[in-house]
């Protein structure tokens, strides 16, 4: 499976798809191009097999993974359906290779792996239930409010059709939508971080139009949303999921670390920081290009100035002269740990970042060399299993 798994996932979900092509409405066919997924479940299938007379080891994954499963309703009945093709595209890549006493042992392996995950979701999907305000499967929202934050990033407030209370959430956590995109069979599920602090009645996501670069197809989920879907639309959206959150019993003072897009959750965490622990301090950190597509610029500063507790620094790679001239950012270039020892006063603190792949390695490592405790450093990282160092 190390040598091979790759190759092997990408004939099982050829398989898949080909012969459960209703699957298609819960699997993200752009990371299938990408060949986001196949990585993903390769190096899962790899460490949950490296792992399997212990997987304490690789709970924390095992658990991102159950809530990803969780919020796009993975249900018992699907997981025989995937040991089926996964043994098939293992015969049909290994070949002779494959003998019964290997396809008997992965076999073994599939149904620990899976019974781990069937048990785990079995208790998030009944604490999604039976939680206060809470639904199964998806439920209809309607888009409130609908604001351009940037050129790339626009926000939605959504409220339940129902006008139900909602239940709550610890803030970092996501929430999946569900599109119907004109003239595709199939339907698209994407997660999207929450970006406001918990409230009973909407909920806010921040969503950036991913346009088509070099290999990397054009979004077609977030270009619908920007350009399609209004004030008064309609979107199924999933109980709120997610292991990455803001550490509430910590008394640390915090740090939000965010690159592009990645500051969504950090806008939710900030937010129930200035609210609820006024007491604790917050550094906000944010990566852009420019101006043109930093969201929530200027309501950053604005808490910075009304907040005792909250400092905020931002960078931009590529500022254009008016941002010089205007003098809109702090540093221009990227994370140094010079700079961080410049503006914290300490590495004792909660350490939490978003953002594209290359900006997390770069924190991460950056963090290491400022030299935070493992313990104190906390990302988000969709699709991925394993963690940052085992990246690229």
């Amino acid at each position: 499976m190390k040598e091979h798994g790759e190759e092997i996932t990408k004939r099982f979900y050829r398989r898949l798809f080909d012969s459960h092509p209703e699957l298609k409405n819960i699997f993200n066919q752009t990371h299938q191009i990408t060949g986001h997924q196949p990585r993903a479940l390769a190096n899962a299938i790899y460490a949950a097999a490296a792992n399997i007379e212990d997987m304490s080891t690789i709970m924390p994954a095992l658990e991102r993974i159950g809530q990803k499963h969780r919020s796009l309703q993975i249900l018992p009945e699907h997981y025989p359906i995937v040991g089926e093709n996964l043994l098939a595209a293992i015969k049909d890549i290994l070949g002779d290779a494959a003998t019964d006493e290997v396809i008997a042992a992965w076999a073994n392996a599939y149904e620990v792996i899976s019974d781990v995950f069937i048990r785990m979701e079995d208790i998030l999907y009944k604490t999604a239930i039976n939680q206060p305000g809470g639904w199964a499967g998806f439920k209809d929202f309607i888009i409130d409010k609908k604001v351009k934050e940037s050129d790339v990033i626009t926000s939605f407030y959504l409220k339940p059709k129902d006008g139900k209370e909602l239940p709550s959430f610890i803030p970092g956590q996501y929430i999946t939508v569900k599109i119907d995109i004109k003239e595709e069979k199939y339907n698209h599920l994407r997660q999207y971080s929450l970006s406001d602090r918990p409230r009973k009645d909407y909920y806010r996501i921040s969503v950036k139009r991913e346009d088509a670069m070099k290999e990397h197809p054009e979004g077609v989920v977030s270009t619908d949303l920007h350009m399609l879907y209004h004030e008064g639309d309609i979107l199924p959206v999933s109980v709120p999921a997610g292991d990455f959150y803001l550490d509430l019993e910590s008394n640390l003072p915090v740090v939000l670390i965010s690159g592009g897009v990645g500051l969504t959750p950090m806008m939710s965490m900030l937010n129930t920081l200035i609210e609820d622990y006024p007491e604790r301090k917050v550094y906000f950190i944010h990566a852009a290009r420019n101006s043109n597509v930093h969201a929530f610029r200027e309501y950053v500063r604005d808490v910075s100035k009304d907040n005792n507790n909250v400092t905020s620094h931002f960078l931009y790679t590529y500022p254009s002269e008016e941002d010089q001239k205007q003098k809109l950012f702090d540093k221009e270039g990227y994370i140094t740990v010079e700079w961080l020892q410049e503006i914290l006063p300490t590495n004792n603190a909660q350490f939490y970042f978003c953002g594209p792949t290359t900006f997390m390695k770069s924190v991460n490592k950056v963090l290491k060399d400022f030299g935070v405790n493992e313990s104190s450093i906390h990302y988000e990282f969709f699709g991925s299993f394993g963690n940052l160092d085992d990246e690229l």
